[in-house]
């Protein structure tokens, strides 16, 4: 039993550090968060939505982005259609960025 209430003491003790004390930041309710963007604050409104559907970049066909797979290269946020597809764009993301359309839309003939 007196370990029992020992544990208990601790783990209060570190709640309330969390919560009020040196851990406040990390629960986010220390040190301005919610003013200083650099800090993990911002705006709380600002939110980003992906768009309905995208283009994959490697075969070239549209996908619903809810159900598709993503990578993010150099900000920017890619959809693709299957595993695949995501594990070539990671090998060499550079080749199908600079693809045209024309060359895309004949991997998608080809991707069937």
């Amino acid at each position: 039993m007196e370990a029992i209430i020992y544990f208990l003491v601790w783990a209060g003790l570190i709640l309330l550090m969390m919560r009020f004390g040196c851990g406040a930041h990390v629960m986010g309710h220390g040190h301005n968060s919610r003013t200083n963007p650099m800090q993990g604050g911002g705006n709380p409104d600002l939110r980003w939505i992906a768009p309905e559907t995208a283009k994959d970049p490697v075969c070239g066909i549209t996908v619903h982005t809810n159900a598709a797979k993503s990578a993010v290269h150099d900000g920017h946020v890619f959809y693709f259609c299957s595993r695949e597809c995501r594990e070539r764009f990671e090998a060499a993301p550079g080749t199908y960025l600079t693809q045209d359309i024309a060359a895309s839309a004949v991997k998608e003939a080809v991707h069937g």
